[in-house]
């Protein structure tokens, strides 16, 4: 997942350990610089392609979860609008994150292959550092798509493992045909 040599910050290591002790299922990292929905794998598997799409094999669960999103977000929803530098609305404001662009050492790569967790980024407007003045009309932008995007923890399979007395099973692997990506119980 990292590149040899690569030095993994304090910071880094600590949201890396709570990432593992608790059993998140679905996380966002908010970005700016661009109005978009990315998803993983943002490192292709090519490193020397650039711009190589990079399915994990549960894909339609993260193009329904960047969907989820950007349609519920009122300017990348907007059909009409051009976005910053590039154009993503024939693409429903969503690409594979490698797609876009590969790198190595980003979280939603991690949280896939690492944790139970599905984490998507948000491309949250143009300015890389909005103003301060801005804020408060980004976070009105963003505020419904957040809120539509948590609801989509009540989709799928959810339930307790449990052994034949009814106690919980840690760390229960649980497969889904055709998905070659496994999930476990949490405590």
């Amino acid at each position: 997942l990292f590149s040899p040599g690569f030095q993994v910050a304090p910071e880094t290591k600590a949201v890396m350990k709570w990432l593992r002790s608790i059993p998140f299922v679905l996380s966002a990292s908010l970005h700016g610089g661009e109005l978009v929905v990315t998803y993983p794998y943002d490192y292709s598997r090519h490193p020397m392609e650039e711009k190589m799409f990079s399915p994990t094999p549960d894909e339609k669960v993260f193009k329904m979860l960047a969907k989820a999103y950007a349609d519920a977000h009122p300017v990348i929803s907007d059909r009409s609008e051009l976005r910053c530098g590039g154009n993503f609305v024939k693409r429903g404001g969503i690409i594979n994150g490698a797609e876009w662009y590969s790198f190595t050492g980003g979280m939603a790569d991690f949280n896939y292959l690492h944790t139970n967790c599905f984490e998507i980024t948000v491309e949250v407007g143009c300015e890389k550092f909005p103003l301060e003045e801005e804020l408060f009309t980004i976070w009105h932008e963003n505020k419904g798509a957040l809120l539509n995007y948590m609801e989509m923890v009540h989709r799928g399979i959810k339930g307790i493992v449990s052994d034949k007395f009814g106690n919980p099973i840690k760390n229960a692997r649980i497969s889904v045909r055709g998905i070659q990506h496994d999930v476990t119980t949490g405590n």
